[in-house]
């Protein structure tokens, strides 16, 4: 099928009006202008200097003929319907009234730029060729004529502010990159080792799932209401978690129900992944997303800062439990329309409706989410594109970075808890787009702060391809990756689902050397297992004095015993005058083992452990084998064997 033009369809909407645009002429003489003593009343005209001019054609317009015929009384009416109509509109769909919002651009050409240009080209026509009741008159043509181009000529100042944003503009380049100020870490000495009751260990889909499912828990509710699909991942008492408001389930309900409200929100843990729904007694959520009317949460806000534009909403709970909606307001720093930001918030309480308007700076530590994670990431892909210049930036390329993408065409990012606010976490990789990232950043999205931490290593797409690789004959799929310190190393942690969309197990793989895979049924059996991997392949946080947690052990085997787990050998053992310590030593990268045997001295190297019932041993340094006979072995602390030795 062929697709119509912009053009054509601004053709078909003024036919649609009543204009006549198929470019017929009218030949009935009354509506020409008035001919001239002389003229030739068959319609011939000469060509000679005594014939008349030829009449002017004319567009039929048959709604500009009936607007030409209004009385004063009418045009008055008219007007009246008009303004009625646009007072309507814009309680109805509320568009900010601001300059910068592509939102009040469009409603301004459709319901005043629109009308009056077509208002006005038609009754210039009217006056240009005359009607049955309008004498023709060049001077009133031409005024209407003029006064047609005044809603062209906002349309074309409109554009130039687009065309002014473009980062093409010169001097553009630099301030887009200068929108976000990003301060480059060290990882280990910035990112805290890891802390199991702040992980979230399922993502948003996940949680989903669960809140919809504890809806059962209040049944006298659960036909009238249903859990919104926000669930804001927020700190709340230290825990992160997802929040997210009933709403009414249909309008009928909506109708039945507004008096008193809507009851409850979804509170789902993203650690033990609990999921609860919090009644809130005799402060119910009034103003919300499902209000259809008045307490339609963005219509409150939007009437009432009506020269706010506003981001993507959120809703939280403050340390009390209490319901608000997160309110932040844009800003646009380049042209008309470009260099994006936040610069205000508005904290509306759900219950009340009451608003604060806040500056960024004055905004309460329990609030989480003031700058939305996209418009974050945006913001560093800015950074990445024009730091050095617009046309470095598809030409050479030099120094070009971009935030990595996600699964699916969406945006690849996670949230991080951190300092008791939410972080947005995503890797960083170069303009090709390569398998590897050259570091990470991370964005508090209360205050904006931005760091950047230079890792080499895998994306997360292939930390998640090879954390399903450990378990494809379950077919389970990867979650987006969160990023965690463990041992001083970066790593990637993700939950690994089954087709139900359920959390099965739990993977941790080195960043650096995403070939180091670990997976297990629980939290605690990951980590045990992956830490157990860095020590055997010799990967231990450096502190200022050497290897961090890494304790000597020299003693008598007392027991001695041998299991296989996620495939891999492990041998356990106990030793003499340790008691409570249970040593894993993991193969192949402590294969030294296998020749020793219950009643044999060894002397061994291990990594406390205070979260696992066991410590994973680093390295073996040798020891005397019940024969009297000694094995010495010359390791290097990187855990790379250089010679065994075994002396009579």
């Amino acid at each position: 099928m062929k697709q119509n033009s912009g053009f054509d369809a601004l053709i078909e909407a003024l036919k649609q009006s009543g204009i006549n645009m198929d470019g017929k002429f009218d030949a009935d003489t009354s509506y020409t202008e008035a001919q001239t003593p002389g003229s030739d009343t068959g319609g011939s005209h000469s060509g000679g200097s005594g014939g008349t001019k030829p009449p002017r054609p004319r567009v039929e317009i048959p709604f500009a003929d009936k607007m030409a015929n209004w009385g004063r009384r009418t045009v008055v009416v008219a007007a009246i319907v008009v303004i009625i109509v646009a007072l309507a509109a814009y309680w109805w769909f509320h568009p900010p009234i601001n300059i910068h919002s592509t939102d009040t651009w469009l409603f301004v050409c459709v319901f005043v730029l629109l009308p009056l240009f077509v208002f006005f080209w038609s009754k210039s026509k009217s006056y240009q060729s005359g009607t049955k009741k309008v004498k023709a008159s060049e001077s009133k043509a031409k005024a209407f004529k003029i006064a047609s181009y005044v809603p062209v000529l906002v349309v074309v100042l409109g554009l130039l502010g687009a065309l002014l944003s473009l980062p093409l503009f010169p001097g553009n380049a630099e301030k887009y990159s200068n929108v976000l100020k990003t301060d480059t870490l060290e990882f280990a000495q910035d990112i805290k080792e890891v802390n199991y009751s702040e992980i979230p260990v399922i993502d948003r889909n996940s949680a989903i799932l669960l809140g919809n499912r504890e809806m059962g828990s209040i049944p006298e509710y659960v036909s009238q209401f249903e859990v919104s699909t926000l669930y804001s991942q927020i700190n709340y008492q230290g825990t992160p978690v997802r929040v997210s408001p009933l709403g009414y389930a249909d309008l009928f309900k909506w109708f039945t129900n507004r008096e008193g409200g809507i009851p409850a929100y979804a509170l789902v843990n993203m650690t033990t992944q609990d999921a609860e729904i919090v009644r809130l007694g005799d402060n119910p959520i009034h103003y919300s997303q499902s209000e259809p009317l008045v307490r339609n949460i963005d219509r409150h806000v939007q009437l009432k800062y009506p020269f706010y534009m506003f981001d993507e909403k959120s809703f939280e709970i403050d340390e009390d439990g209490h319901p608000w909606w997160i309110c932040p307001v844009k800003d646009f720093t380049i042209g008309l329309f470009g260099g994006q930001t936040i610069d205000r918030v508005v904290l509306c309480d759900a219950t009340t409706g009451e608003c604060q308007d806040l500056a960024v700076e004055d905004c309460p530590e329990w609030v989480d989410r003031v700058f939305p994670a996209e418009l974050l990431i945006q913001q560093y892909n800015w950074w990445g594109a024009y730091n050095n210049g617009w046309l470095n930036s598809f030409l050479g390329q030099e120094g070009v970075v971009r935030t990595t993408p996600g699964t699916d065409g969406a945006v690849g990012y996670n949230y991080i808890a951190k300092d008791d606010d939410v972080w947005v976490y995503t890797g960083v990789t170069s303009a090709t787009a390569d398998n590897s990232i050259i570091g990470f950043v991370l964005v508090n999205q209360r205050t904006q702060e931005s760091h950047f931490y230079s890792v080499s290593g895998a994306t997360e797409d292939s930390a998640m391809d090879s954390a399903e690789g450990q378990v494809q004959n379950l077919r389970y799929t990867a979650t987006f990756p969160l990023l965690i310190n463990v041992s001083n190393q970066p790593t990637y942690f993700m939950a690994l689902k089954d087709g139900a969309g359920l959390v099965k197990k739990f993977a941790m793989i080195d960043i650096q050397r995403y070939q180091n895979v670990a997976v297990g049924d629980t939290v605690a059996d990951t980590q045990k297992a992956y830490e157990a991997l860095l020590a055997t392949n010799g990967v231990v946080a450096e502190g200022e004095g050497g290897v961090a947690d890494v304790v000597t052990v020299k003693g008598v085997i007392r027991s001695m015993n041998q299991a296989v787990i996620e495939g891999n050998t492990h041998f356990y053992l106990t030793i003499e005058g340790e008691d409570g310590e249970i040593f894993d030593f993991a193969l192949p990268g402590l294969l030294d083992i296998v020749g020793y045997a219950v009643g044999d001295t060894i002397n061994f190297t291990y990594v406390e452990n205070d979260t696992s019932s066991t410590s994973p041993v680093y390295e073996i340094l040798g020891g005397t084998l019940a024969s009297g006979a000694t094995v010495t072995q010359d390791e290097t602390l990187s855990g790379e064997p250089k010679e065994d030795v075994v002396t009579p």
